[in-house]
């Protein structure tokens, strides 16, 4: 049986830079400014990445219009490789 379910789906996207530091640091400057404003970080970015609604980030410091320059899909891989400590 050759179902569709079996086929593992391919994902591409393009990376800012190799080491991912651009996603740190920006990651950094939303989280401190998610705190400043006495948000849950870490709640207000999940909100964020599920849904892709941009109000879940504070416009304090300039933060939403930092986590707009990153596709979601880049955060989300960085997050991974961090948290598995690959790369």
């Amino acid at each position: 049986m050759n179902d569709a379910h079996d086929k593992t789906a391919l994902f591409s996207y393009r990376a800012l830079d190799e080491d991912g530091s651009e996603v740190r640091t920006i990651l950094q400057q939303v989280y401190e400014a998610l705190k400043d404003k006495g948000y849950n970080p870490f709640g207000q970015i999940v909100g964020y990445l599920m849904s892709g609604d941009p109000t879940f980030i504070t416009s304090h410091r300039n933060a939403r219009s930092l986590i707009a320059q990153l596709d979601r899909d880049v955060i989300l891989e960085e997050l991974v490789k961090h948290y598995l400590k690959k790369g």
